[in-house]
């Protein structure tokens, strides 16, 4: 009890803050020193301590950074938002060399919650970017926030632990969880039983990248259409098994490289044909993925050039959707 009274009287340290906010002391150290908003009193004139209202003040500071807002920007709010006097800091720092949290990505020309997604997702602040995925995917759409958020995050990501020595590398595998955990929660909406043939999504055998499949499930089930999503490396036998007992209005296979793309499985699965005797069918197959670029599809079988295009060519197939060609970050 007697701790907890003298960090009441005395505030909390910089490590306390930064558990509690799910963020490095390095960051919180640094919005002190180049923004201007450190703790308003210091132990011994040289120790951060941190009272309720400083915390507060952090608090906004994440919220807005996770929402996009650029950190100068975030800091000009929270310090005219102070009510306690401000720290000696600069009022407009001039940039600095070094990057602020999610600075140091090349993002380019891309959406304010683009930049907010990078900056939670550098300084590892999970809840963070559920809220803004949550937020993105009820503004926007699927579809919207694939192409214009979660893409270029994820590309950015990429780029920058490619060329930094596996540095990034937890940076990328937390934001691709939580992308994943969005557009699983997306997929799994309040759709109810369908009696119509169902989508069967899968990677092909020996492929692991199930993201973009992710996001084509998550758009169908937005439209309603039934879907069953089997997922990364699927063998074979198990997908000509699911095709058959499942009878399939289309099947998507998902290829990210030319090493994985099986043109003779593709084959195989559009000439599947199920059902009564004299009605017999077979599904419609969508090569999805780069891998399969190259040749030209064959029977029974489409490449869609995006994601956009992939749920209009389904869509048609159940009486609903245009079709456009206009995305291409399948």
């Amino acid at each position: 009890m007697a701790t907890r009274r003298s960090d009441a009287a005395h505030g909390i340290t910089t490590g306390a803050l930064a558990r509690r906010l799910g963020v490095s002391p390095t960051t919180v150290r640094s919005w002190d020193q180049r923004y201007g908003i450190g703790p308003a009193v210091r132990a011994d004139g040289r120790h951060r301590r941190w009272s309720p209202g400083d915390v507060a003040m952090l608090e906004e500071m994440c919220r807005l950074t996770a929402s996009g807002v650029p950190p100068a920007e975030a800091a000009r709010a929270v310090r005219r938002d102070r009510s306690a006097p401000v720290a000696p800091g600069p009022e407009d720092p001039a940039p600095a060399r070094r990057a602020g949290p999610g600075g140091g990505l090349p993002l380019g020309d891309v959406r304010q919650e683009c930049r907010g997604l990078a900056r939670a997702a550098v300084r590892l602040d999970g809840p963070a970017m559920d809220a803004l995925l949550r937020q993105v995917l009820a503004e926007y759409g699927l579809v919207t926030a694939w192409e214009e958020v979660m893409v270029p995050t994820l590309h950015a990501v990429g780029r920058k632990w490619e060329s930094s020595e596996d540095r990034y590398v937890e940076v990328e595998h937390l934001l691709s969880w939580h992308v994943s955990t969005a557009l699983r929660r997306a997929a799994a909406g309040p759709a109810g039983a369908s009696p119509a043939a169902p989508v069967l999504l899968a990677c092909v055998p020996g492929e692991q990248h199930s993201l973009p499949l992710e996001a084509l499930a998550a758009g169908l089930a937005e439209r309603g259409l039934p879907i069953r999503m089997f997922g990364a490396a699927v063998p074979a036998e198990a997908l000509d098994a699911a095709v058959r007992r499942s009878g399939p209005a289309a099947v998507v296979l998902w290829s990210q490289s030319r090493s994985t793309a099986h043109h003779a499985l593709a084959r195989h699965v559009a000439a599947t044909a199920f059902g009564v005797r004299g009605a017999r069918t077979a599904p419609l197959v969508l090569l999805a993925g780069p891998g399969w670029l190259g040749r030209t599809p064959g029977p029974g079988t489409v490449r869609p050039t995006g994601l956009r295009e992939a749920i209009g060519v389904i869509s048609r197939l159940y009486g609903e959707g245009d079709g456009r060609r206009d995305g291409d970050a399948f």
